[in-house]
């Protein structure tokens, strides 16, 4: 079987400081993931004035607008990104919530998209992203089969390279609602790589997915789970992730190929235990 792909999803943890960033990015290259993600909105188109306006206490003020805008990266800021993603050697990609901020990662000509599980229905969005044809990974949480389907047929047919991944929006998730088996329905229907994006607190329910032939893995990371932040809660911490990509590294080795041979370490032994032999 080829690597799982495992993406340390940064999200919005680092809470608009280039630093945490840095740091995250640093660990969880450190950790042995393939790629860190980020989130990119313009505060303006994805949200109403209304809702931007309500109170909401938070490190950089007391209304939404402060605190969706604080969370934002700027221009300056991405480019630092996308040097230390290069210096650090780890890729990097976002999950981007509106066409202007879909235009603006592009410029930095990156081999990965995705698709949040928010905007699976968004059909101008999906279509400006099937449009690029870079692999794309595509969340299906919130989303009914025939919604999934109606996405696909946008990639297929502008013949963009994809993969879905399980997930369930609940944050954080308790694990009798993670239906992992859900991994094979969407293999079987739709005829494609399927992986798993967690937003569940341990690891136990991410190496499962592996198990069942999830080909990446997605979860939300954090410096520590107390920070601010809606997601830090459903996220793990560092040392979570490296021990993560290191079970999922041992379980890849041991699924072998599924031919029943008899090892020579096997022959050895049943000379000393098999007294009989008339099969």
């Amino acid at each position: 079987m080829k690597n799982t792909f495992i993406i340390g999803e940064i999200g919005i943890n680092h809470n608009g400081d280039i630093s945490i960033a840095k740091q995250l990015i640093s660990s969880a290259a450190a950790a042995g993931a393939n790629a860190v993600k980020f989130q990119k909105r313009t505060i303006n188109v994805v949200y109403t004035k209304e809702e931007l306006n309500k109170p909401r206490e938070s490190p950089w003020g007391t209304i939404n607008r402060e605190q969706k805008e604080g969370l934002e990266f700027n221009k300056d800021q991405y480019n630092e990104i996308n040097d230390y993603c290069k210096q650090k050697s780890i890729e990097w990609f976002a999950s981007c919530w509106d066409m202007g901020s879909q235009k603006f990662i592009r410029e930095y000509n990156l081999r990965y998209n995705k698709v949040a599980s928010a905007l699976l229905t968004n059909r101008s969005l999906v279509e400006e992203i099937a449009s690029e044809k870079k692999h794309t990974f595509i969340s299906t949480g919130m989303s009914t089969l025939d919604q999934i389907e109606k996405c696909v047929n946008i990639f297929e047919k502008n013949n963009c390279p994809y993969e879905l991944m399980h997930c369930n929006s609940e944050y954080p998730l308790k694990h009798v609602r993670a239906n992992l088996k859900t991994i094979n329905t969407l293999r079987d229907r739709f005829k494609c790589d399927v992986g798993y994006s967690g937003h569940e607190t341990d690891t136990a329910i991410s190496t499962a997915a592996v198990v069942l032939g999830a080909t990446s893995i997605e979860r939300h990371i954090t410096l520590d789970r107390c920070m601010y932040g809606s997601d830090q809660v459903s996220s793990i911490e560092i040392e979570k992730l490296r021990q993560l990509v290191s079970t999922i590294r041992k379980i890849e080795q041991a699924l072998g190929d599924g031919v029943k041979v008899v090892t020579d370490k096997e022959k050895e032994i049943a000379k000393k235990l098999r007294t009989v032999d008339t099969l």
